[in-house]
């Protein structure tokens, strides 16, 4: 078939850089693709060419997508847009192989190699270990044992985060201990447990399934060679969010026939914590002698406003390939800033919004996705979105939630102001003051603790006053123990801020996070979460019905008001956008004092990954973007819409906002044009 009877037959119409990439069949070709630019029609439409005008055999041909959704996806509108050859798709897997081209994610081609060398070898391969739960049981038995503590949800989710950033990154053992020296979890023991653990099961993970495949493709020629054979046309989807290994793997399958088409945008690599090496696409031209480097500029999806503003602001960024996004909509709505005195007041603008959308009948829609208005909110953290759950819940107003992680709800500081409060109401439970005494500023000894635990048991009275009236202790330990006693008994008669106020400096459990150095961002969602109980009995209660529906609840998919952390919208649009949180200390989390990428490069390579999030967060937008801006240190909300002010702060630290209004002025809300 000729160039010009394929794309007139599939009724395909491309500007210039797209036609150019299609057309890029032989060699290695690094396609830049801006958001909304069309990467998916691309790669879509350049399969079909291959096989159709370059008669490429489809079973010659791999495309690797970064998720089992997108490769189902990929795989769907391929066979949608090239429903008509009906030759294809009636012939027999033994008559050619396959009938379409083959879709697969990286775990899916490295099984395939695990299965093909055990063949080989005769021996069975390791059980793959798919129960997240199953995963979960094992690391908590090894935490306990190393850390001799049980484990939160919190902290077996970084334990697993670590474990897959290590394989991911094919760090070393020396590598391994440099980079958690100084973390309070023994990270390096853990994962050698775990390593050990698997081999002596007989498992392995999704992530030793790529360690093993990419070991067997080093000492196996033979596996090596068929699998070379096998796909000598590779592309590659979302190549920006792939890791360290896996590019391993796909360069060691492209070799032979250096036929690698990489698709990518270095501006959207934002899975750092999982360990996306963006570092592959910037050392493309070095990695692959001779390569291409081709651009999509052109974004269809947002108004150019948003599109010229998110320009500006990626460019701030120095480990990049040079690239302008350009619009093809004209700009037809500003980028509104909205501009507040302190933090909890996003959640009840964002309340009116959701409020007007129920009122006016826009929040339910029966229509396809593509027929609909939708508006989300957008946020780096899940624990950011849960006061606007609360009070949406309150409210009884409809919303769909992207993702249902509630390991806010078990992280050591929330367990530890849910531990407090518990003990308030009682105070003779020995396993909860075990767990608090060292936290309160008791400044008491773990044998006095342990003493009076035993003696209230056997004196039928609380333990503060037990210990206060029986155990041995210095003067000034003995009056501290009598103050907690009373602010136990003052946190009972607490509602709304006071009780988080009470716990933090009546308690003095503020004193113990200024010690451990833990992130005092969290303080900020428990006060908006506080602020209307009654009691802190109450307030407990609501943090368990609100875990309950995080964990819980169904998805309301004919709803247009969604909630999605910015990595969930990933690849994902919607007519309109509001991002919340983007102050300095919570996003982003901090800023280099120094923006000299030689001399800062680790420091530089986290802040502007924490860019490339707001870019995406951006970039979702079609028509209207909304900024919630709180207080003046807002570095990405400035950079974005060029906001210029007096005395902007800007410092390389994590910043509170326990208060409601701390160090603002308050002043109205008001949209800024």
């Amino acid at each position: 078939m000729t160039d010009k009877d394929f794309f007139e037959k599939y009724n395909i119409k491309l500007n210039d850089q797209q036609m150019e990439a299609v057309r890029a069949v032989n060699g290695s070709v690094l396609l830049l693709a801006v958001p909304g630019s069309g990467k998916t029609t691309v790669l879509v439409t350049r399969l079909g060419y291959m096989i159709k005008c370059c008669n490429i055999a489809p079973q010659n041909i791999l495309t690797i997508t970064y998720t089992v959704a997108a490769t189902k996806d990929m795989e769907s509108r391929y066979k949608k847009l090239f429903k008509e050859d009906r030759g294809y798709e009636n012939m027999s897997e033994n008559s050619f192989g396959m009938a379409f081209p083959e879709f697969r994610t990286i775990n899916g081609i490295c099984t395939k190699i695990i299965m093909y060398y055990s063949k080989l070898i005769g021996k069975k391969p390791f059980e793959l270990i798919t129960n997240e739960k199953q995963i979960a049981a094992i690391l908590s038995e090894i935490y306990l044992k190393v850390e001799r503590e049980y484990p939160t949800e919190s902290d077996i989710k970084n334990v697993r985060t670590q474990i897959t950033y290590i394989k991911n990154m094919m760090l070393s053992a020396d590598d391994i201990k440099k980079r958690y020296k100084d973390e309070d979890t023994d990270i390096p023991k853990i994962y050698e447990k775990y390593k050990s653990q698997l081999r002596e099961r007989g498992l392995m993970d999704y992530d030793d399934q790529m360690v093993f495949a990419l070991n067997i493709l080093r000492i196996s020629r033979e596996t090596m060679t068929y699998f070379q054979n096998q796909y000598p046309y590779i592309c590659v989807d979302e190549a920006q969010d792939t890791s360290k290994i896996q590019h391993e793997i796909i360069k060691a399958l492209s070799s032979s026939s250096g036929n690698i088409f990489m698709v990518g945008d270095e501006d959207q690599s934002i899975y750092g914590f999982r360990a996306a090496f963006p570092d592959a696409l910037l050392d493309f031209e070095k990695d692959h002698p001779g390569a291409s480097v081709l651009l999509m500029e052109k974004n269809y999806r947002s108004d150019k406003t948003i599109v010229d503003a998110a320009q500006r602001f990626i460019s701030l960024n120095k480990l990049r390939h040079e690239k302008h996004m350009i619009a093809d909509n004209p700009a037809v709505n500003e980028i509104n800033v909205v501009e507040l005195s302190y933090r909890s007041q996003q959640y009840n603008y964002l309340l009116k919004v959701a409020q007007n959308m129920a009122e006016s009948g826009k929040i339910y829609s029966e229509h396809r996705d593509h027929d609909r208005t939708t508006t989300a909110v957008l946020y780096r953290d899940t624990e950011s979105i849960i006061p606007f759950i609360n009070m949406l819940e309150n409210e009884k107003i409809a919303y769909r939630i992207r993702s249902n992680e509630a390991v806010f709800f078990t992280n050591r500081l929330v367990m530890d102001i849910k531990n407090i409060i518990q003990f308030a109401y009682d105070d003779s439970n020995t396993e909860l003051f075990m767990k608090v005494y060292f936290k309160i500023g008791l400044f008491m000894s773990k044998q006095v603790a342990q003493n009076a635990c035993e003696l209230s048991a056997q004196s039928n009275k609380d333990i503060l006053a037990t210990a206060y009236e029986y155990c041995d202790m210095p003067a000034g330990t003995r009056n501290r123990v009598k103050e907690a006693r009373e602010s136990l008994s003052k946190l009972r008669k607490c509602s709304g801020n006071d009780i988080i106020n009470s716990i933090l400096y009546d308690m003095k459990y503020y004193d113990y996070m200024d010690r451990m150095s833990l992130n005092e961002n969290k303080i900020s969602i428990l006060r908006s979460i506080a602020y209307k109980e009654v009691s802190a009995l109450s307030f407990l209660n609501r943090l368990d019905e609100l875990q309950n529906i995080m964990q819980n609840k169904e998805p309301d998919y004919n709803c247009n008001l969604i909630l999605s952390t910015i990595h969930g919208s990933k690849g994902l649009e919607y007519d309109n956008v509001f991002i919340i949180d983007a102050l300095d200390g919570v996003f982003p989390e901090s800023i280099p004092y120094m923006m000299d990428v030689k001399k800062n490069k680790e420091e530089m390579k986290l802040y502007e990954e924490e860019r490339r999030l707001f870019y995406v967060a951006a970039t979702r937008a079609k028509n209207k973007l909304t900024l919630l801006r709180v207080g003046r240190d807002t570095t990405f909300i400035r950079q974005l819409v060029k906001i210029k002010e007096k005395s902007v702060s800007t410092v390389n630290k994590k910043k509170s906002h326990f208060a409601f209004g701390a160090g603002y002025k308050p002043f109205s809300v008001s949209n800024k044009k």
